[in-house]
């Protein structure tokens, strides 16, 4: 039987004054340790998105363990694969969706992803981490839907709703299939899932739920 971990879906601005949502997920992993994973960052110097989440978490009275997995065959290494498998808290930071999903997709480090949550560790997931765990995905060249990675299916996420257009995201709740949630979050801002309770919004912001072309609240989302 699995238990479960928290799941939060970050809208971006990740590890920043107002993402007080950090605090309770760490509280919740139970742990001291972070491990992030800059993979969609891998052409934007994922090392700096890394000491971001260090300098963030070391005042939560945290630390870091940043995970270098950065290209396809970095998500079938035994020692990253290890490390993801035994996290307590493990955060996926923002950057290019459609690398992080051709990086993850059927790997044995995206298995062991699962597995940790399924076995109870806090999962984060900010704008491109965010949009990829979804199933169908946002497709951010255009807005339409492509295929996300499907931890949490029928439902897509628009990261960083503060400041994408009004043409960009009307022409995706607009494509959006029929009875498919989206919801537009904004920097800053998480949607946590928490098993039994199901979602809440936390942060600075506030994110808002589209179905069939029209506004909802959270209890349209899957739980």
């Amino acid at each position: 039987m699995t238990t479960q971990g928290l799941l939060a879906l970050v809208g971006g601005g990740e590890w920043r004054p107002g993402c007080d949502f950090d605090a309770r997920l760490l509280e919740a992993s139970g742990s001291t340790e972070v491990l992030v994973l800059p993979t969609a960052a891998a052409y934007e110097h994922p090392e700096r998105a890394v000491e971001f989440a260090a300098r963030w978490f070391e005042g939560l009275g945290a630390t870091v363990r940043g995970l270098p997995v950065l290209r396809r065959p970095d998500a079938e290494n035994e020692t990253y694969v290890k490390a993801v498998a035994e996290a307590r808290f493990i955060y996926l930071g923002g950057g290019s969706p459609l690398h992080l999903r051709s990086v993850l997709k059927s790997s044995s480090l995206w298995r062991a992803l699962l597995a940790a949550w399924q076995g109870g560790a806090v999962l984060a997931a900010s704008s491109a981490g965010a949009m990829v765990l979804t199933d169908p995905m946002v497709d951010p060249r255009g807005g339409a839907f492509t295929l996300g990675l499907g931890l949490v299916g029928q439902l897509a996420v628009i990261p960083h709703a503060d400041s994408w257009s009004h043409e960009k995201s009307r022409r995706t709740i607009t494509l959006a299939p029929a009875d498919l949630p989206v919801v537009a979050i904004d920097e800053r801002t998480a949607i946590v899932l928490e098993p039994g309770t199901g979602w809440t919004t936390a942060g600075a912001g506030q994110a808002r739920v589209w179905l069939n072309g029209a506004e909802a609240t959270l209890d349209a989302l899957p739980a």
